[in-house]
């Protein structure tokens, strides 16, 4: 009876566990610092819709910037850049992409960054939208590349923040997987899998109580009724990042670009498939910021050497006073 008494008074003293969150397939549940709004369109004969958020400054200053997210990132994420830019006069419009978080997830569709790039036209083209300053982060770099490729009058400046595909990893070895194969892993994600990723690969393995948001957010698709669906688009878009590199066509960039390096990134897609010598000379971001801006015509550098995959989301004070200091100091 002793024995007993004691486990339960530890039982009663020990914090509650809290309650592993469930969302939709497109993150139903989940709730964004503001309410999202709605483009419906027809894409590839099936109508879709994205989600979108839209903020317009108190004193605006005549510029518009659309923040494109990564591959395990939404809108919300950019919820600091978002506040900032908003205050330095910007109107800021960050879209969650087909496949992405609060948007559709098509029965069949075929996941091209050209596709993508027109559906994030479409979006500018409703909302009267013409010139932008696009800002892509992680997979969202590869997007913002091939949207100024495509739309080179309608961009004022690129900035890429980490973006991945600064190297073809095919052809330096990383076996192709199918899309049944991508399926299979996605299958098995799980929070502590996302957690344990994003800490050594977004943060330098540190951890703040505010990434774990962004964790739960991804997990809890995965956890939902819709967690199936949500795999396969998933793994159809890893197959879309795998098999579509923009690398080759840097030099072809014709407009104002300024990327933003975290050097202690080391992403490199499909690297955990990888022989030993081929993974040792993957994500090695200090050689690939450099070899990226010399590809690009006119690029402008700026390194932070202690931050990681998600610098805005790492030392954001330290992020957005560099951001705007390049945004401010455009090339004409």
């Amino acid at each position: 009876m002793r024995n007993f008494l004691i486990l339960f008074f530890l039982l009663l003293t020990l914090p509650l566990a809290k309650a592993e969150e469930v969302y939709g397939s497109e993150l139903e549940g989940f709730k964004y610092p503001w309410p999202e709004l709605r483009f419906h369109f027809t894409s590839q004969r099936q109508s879709v819709q994205m989600a979108y958020l839209d903020l317009k400054p108190e004193k605006p200053n005549g510029r518009t910037a659309v923040l494109l997210h990564g591959k395990n990132f939404c809108s919300a994420t950019w919820e600091g850049t978002m506040r900032f830019l908003q205050q330095q006069g910007y109107r800021v419009i960050a879209p969650d992409q087909i496949g992405f978080c609060k948007s559709s997830r098509p029965s069949a569709y075929q996941y091209s960054f050209h596709q993508l790039a027109h559906n994030t036209k479409a979006l500018l083209d409703s909302l009267g939208i013409n010139k932008v300053t696009v800002i892509g982060h992680s997979t969202g770099g590869m997007l913002a590349t091939r949207f100024a490729l495509l739309f080179a009058d309608r961009v004022e400046q690129l900035v890429m923040v980490n973006p991945i595909g600064l190297e073809d990893w095919k052809a330096e070895g990383v076996p192709a997987l199918s899309v049944d194969e991508w399926y299979a892993r996605e299958r098995n994600v799980t929070a502590t899998m996302i957690r344990n990723y994003e800490r050594s690969t977004y943060y330098v393995n540190e951890w703040r109580p505010e990434y774990e948001t962004w964790v739960q957010m991804l997990a809890g698709m995965y956890r939902g009724p819709g967690g199936l669906t949500v795999a396969w688009h998933s793994a159809l878009l890893y197959d879309m990042i795998f098999t579509q590199p923009v690398l080759y066509e840097f030099p072809n960039l014709r407009v104002p670009t300024l990327l933003l390096i975290g050097e202690k990134d080391n992403t490199a897609i499909g690297k955990d498939l990888a022989a030993p010598e081929v993974k040792s000379r993957l994500g090695n971001y200090p050689v690939l910021a450099r070899r990226t801006a010399a590809a690009i015509p006119g690029a402008s550098l700026r390194l932070f050497p202690e931050l990681g995959h998600a610098p805005q989301m790492q030392d954001p004070e330290r992020f957005h006073r560099v951001l705007i200091e390049g945004l401010n100091h455009r090339s004409p």
